[in-house]
């Protein structure tokens, strides 16, 4: 199997389409074209975390965060990024990041936060905006179907826990062909009238191109006429953090040593305590101290982040109970993820879950 084949896997699980545009997400390291010996999954890909890489005989190393973030001018070993990367290198080691493409899945990392805390009824706390288009184009009725159904099968007309999703109204059209024009209904140089079918259908803008081929594929007419519309919709499955609610209720202080103990998080850091029940959480993994507003909006009793500043913690405004759980520890199960998906869909091959603790914060 090579790199490339097991990449698509990957982009199945979480397009890079949904990747916040700041992020360096992919293929990072590596030829695509290779042939691969095994897939170790990890947190970040360190030096350590190559080394493994070679020594278990993986030769693509697929991590969480990107070890390549921002632009680098020279890779000469100074630093712990140039090593990594030169020891990938030397070992004709690939190397593969998620980041953001998974922190905006409706399955991805904040979900799995959602899971390891037991909660339900979880929804997207800040939905994906300026993600979504609408396509309009038209068709005799008897092609409609065709269409439509080309269209479906290629990503259209999803909405929420609906697929197939369309409007389709009737109406009235006029065309005359020159003399270049081959019509498929009419004749050349004549007006031709008739009934037409409008179909209207909403997408995620990274399956455009994808649609567009199946709506040429699949339409009759010589010419094709379609309109593509940006949508200012917020995507309500797409976007990062998620709020969800607890079983049953619990104290302040019961609910942070809970957390503490399905997360692993020993150093947690948080706002007062406001003398109320915790029932709805909601949870960022990674920093988020950006979605503390919507975290109130959304009505949570507490939201659990990471990389909070001092002043940051002021921004409860005694409407929640803010927590700083770690940055590791915030998205410590993804990899967990990761692997478990991959062994699901590749099947007789070597993906192997790295044994490395990447984790630089350490407490007493």
């Amino acid at each position: 199997m090579k790199i490339k084949e097991i990449i698509s896997v990957l982009e199945e699980m979480t397009p890079l389409a949904y990747a916040e545009d700041f992020d360096n997400v992919g293929l990072l390291v590596g030829d695509p074209d290779t042939e691969s010996t095994g897939v170790l999954v990890c947190h970040d890909a360190l030096e350590n975390v190559i080394e493994e890489a070679k020594n278990k005989n993986c030769n693509l190393v697929v991590c969480f965060h990107p070890i390549l973030f921002s632009g680098i001018k020279k890779i000469t070993g100074k630093n712990y990024v140039e090593r990594a990367i030169l020891k990938a290198i030397k070992n004709d080691i690939a190397i593969y990041a998620v980041h953001t493409a998974l922190d905006n899945h409706s399955q991805g990392v904040n979900k799995i936060f959602c899971n390891a805390l037991g909660l339900i009824n979880t929804k997207i706390l800040v939905p994906k905006q300026q993600f979504l288009q609408k396509l309009v184009t038209y068709t005799v009725p008897d092609n409609a179907e065709k269409v439509r159904n080309a269209m479906f099968e290629a990503g259209a007309g999803t909405i929420g826990n609906y697929d197939s999703c369309s409007f389709n109204s009737e109406g009235f059209f006029t065309f005359k062909g020159n003399e270049k024009s081959n019509p498929v209904i009419g004749e050349k140089g004549k007006l031709h009238t008739g009934t037409e079918i409008k179909i209207e259908v909403i997408f995620e803008k990274h399956l455009q191109s994808r649609i567009l081929k199946a709506l040429l594929n699949n339409h009759i007419y010589e010419e094709v006429a379609y309109e593509i519309y940006d949508l200012q919709n917020s995507h309500q499955n797409i976007g990062l953090g998620m709020v969800g609610e607890l079983e049953n209720e619990m104290d302040e202080k019961d609910f942070l040593l809970y957390v503490q103990d399905n997360m692993i998080a020993r150093g947690i850091r948080h706002s007062a305590f406001l003398g109320k029940k915790i029932k709805k959480v909601a949870v960022l993994g990674g920093s988020g101290s950006f979605a503390i507003k919507n975290a109130i909006q959304a009505g949570a009793d507490a939201f659990l982040t990471a990389d909070l500043k001092y002043h940051q913690f002021y921004e409860a405004e005694n409407k929640l109970l803010l927590a700083d759980i770690g940055h590791f520890e915030s998205e410590r199960y993804t990899k967990n993820y990761i692997v478990d998906y991959l062994r699901k869909k590749i099947l007789n091959f070597a993906i192997i879950l790295s044994e490395e603790n990447t984790n630089p914060v350490k407490y007493l």
